[in-house]
């Protein structure tokens, strides 16, 4: 091993997955993609595909049980996994699960957790067909596998944006965030005096968004029926402005987004204004949205503008223009990725 030493906080997530897997190359034929996008391509016939992504969530860095409830974090961590499928243009099919826990979880408590798993799989017809249960020295982890289909020549890649398409979005963004903040304030609150009961109320929206969010298995019925398949796309997970970084660099391109265009929910917006904070930043850096980011060809336009479910929000442009937001005032911003870089904190 090489003396020097680098900090993964100097890599980030990303840069940490290129730096150690740049080296590895493809023996069989079937893997179509490796890593790289939100999920592996596996060749399983002449026209068809297998789609399988693996996320983990562990607590103290992803959830904090003091506010989270363990049904919902089984419902969420089934999510987190099927937007990925999503965002290929795939359908799931099946997940396994795999589990490390301590001792201070009871049977009940795992029963709770397995309950928003099943609840998941109820609502998105899917079959939990394995996994994997460990100790752990240091609380809760939980690794989910989703596995899904898609015919080769419908499966969407994060690589394929080209100059002049539409970049678009489904729902709104950054009630995530706002709904982490709301918790991570009266979390604080409790700490200080405990007798004091958390203030929630008119937060459902937020507090839904954080703590129960859904994949968007109904944006991809609604291109199939209008006939519209994108160039490229990605689920927002880490923040809108990382996500069209992904698919820039993937795609070899520049981009240009427009603040204005930006569909951010007025709960959303109301919030961040209480608390100092510009609504525009919780939407391009707060992530865990999992709406769907996606270009499409400018032939496409009249479609998608007519959907109320999506925001043409930006344009794709050729590299050396840069990754930009254009602002209110009409200034242009180098986009840069502020969401949060899993490795950046002290340990």
């Amino acid at each position: 091993m090489s003396e020097k030493r680098t900090e993964l906080g100097q890599l980030g997530e990303f840069g940490l997955i290129n730096k150690l897997t740049s080296g590895f190359t493809t023996h069989v034929t079937t893997t179509l993609k490796g890593v790289g996008d939100d999920a592996a391509v596996i060749a399983t016939s002449k026209n068809e595909a297998m789609l399988v992504s693996t996320d983990m969530l562990v607590e103290g860095v992803h959830f904090n049980l003091m506010y989270t409830p363990l049904m919902h974090l089984g419902y969420k961590a089934v999510v987190v996994n099927l937007s990925d499928i999503y965002a290929m243009n795939g359908t799931p099919k099946q997940i396994t699960v795999s589990i490390a826990v301590s001792s201070r979880f009871p049977v009940e408590a795992l029963e709770e957790l397995y309950k928003g798993i099943q609840k998941a799989c109820d609502f998105y017809k899917i079959d939990l067909i394995g996994g994997d249960t460990t100790s752990s020295l240091s609380g809760l982890m939980i690794s989910i596998t989703a596995i899904g289909t898609a015919k080769k020549s419908e499966i969407v890649y994060r690589n394929g944006a080209k100059e002049f398409d539409l970049v678009v979005v489904s729902g709104d963004l950054g009630g995530a965030y706002m709904g982490l903040q709301v918790l991570e304030r009266e979390k604080e609150v409790f700490k200080a005096n405990p007798s004091i009961q958390p203030d929630l109320d008119g937060h459902d929206y937020l507090l839904e968004r954080q703590l129960k969010p859904e994949a968007r298995k109904d944006v991809i019925k609604m291109l199939k029926e209008l006939e519209v398949q994108p160039t490229s796309m990605i689920d927002i997970s880490d923040g809108l402005a990382s996500e069209i970084m992904h698919i820039c660099t993937s795609s070899n391109t520049g981009c240009t987004i427009y603040d204005d265009r930006i569909p951010i929910d007025a709960k959303t917006s109301m919030l961040a204004i209480e608390l100092n904070m510009d609504p525009i930043t919780a939407a391009l850096n707060g992530g865990e949205d999992y709406e769907l980011l996606f270009t499409v060809n400018q032939s496409a336009y009249e479609k998608i503008a007519s959907n109320p479910h999506f925001t043409v929000i930006g344009h794709i442009t050729d590299k050396e223009s840069g990754i930009n937001l254009v602002d209110k005032q009409g200034s242009v911003i180098e986009l840069k990725a502020q969401g949060w870089n899993h490795f950046s904190e002290k340990e």
